[in-house]
């Protein structure tokens, strides 16, 4: 049996359409005028909204400001009152380690005063590393960052 013979591809009848190269412009929604009176707008309104928004912002720092002025004292006291009472931690500390050697007073050296010119009861503040001589040295190394900082 013989094949049937391979048809050749030929054009269309009747040829190809023209090919379109002429400018097809782009379809315009706005005019000029109001392409400008649309920003003008937005414009408008989003400055309106941003100057509510300041305002709003200008009242929130005045707050902010005025509550932070008012509980300074407050957290300044009660710093102080924990710094206070980490002292006397230390001391109590110190005693309960000490209380098995002879002579050893809290506070002095083997019964002799540290500051022989300073009054009983004048608060003698101690060094970073005094204050922290009873906590783990990660804590005292996380404290030392933090006080560098300051």
């Amino acid at each position: 049996m013989s094949s049937p013979a391979k048809l050749q591809d030929l054009p269309p009848k009747g040829g190809y359409q023209n090919i379109p190269f002429k400018r097809v412009p782009a379809k315009t929604y706005f005019r000029g005028w109001q392409m400008i009176a649309g920003y003008a707008g937005i414009s408008t309104v989003g400055l309106f909204l941003y100057w509510l928004n300041v305002k709003e912002n200008h009242r929130n720092e005045i707050e902010m400001r005025s509550a932070r002025n008012v509980i300074y004292p407050l957290l300044l006291a009660e710093r102080d009152r924990e710094y206070l009472k980490q002292l006397r931690r230390n001391r109590d500390e110190e005693a309960e380690l000490m209380k098995n050697v002879e002579g050893w007073e809290v506070g002095t050296w083997y019964g002799e005063p540290v500051f022989k010119t300073i009054p009983k009861d004048k608060l003698v503040e101690p060094t970073f590393q005094e204050f922290y001589v009873h906590t783990d040295y990660k804590h005292m190394a996380q404290r030392s960052d933090i006080k560098l900082m300051n």
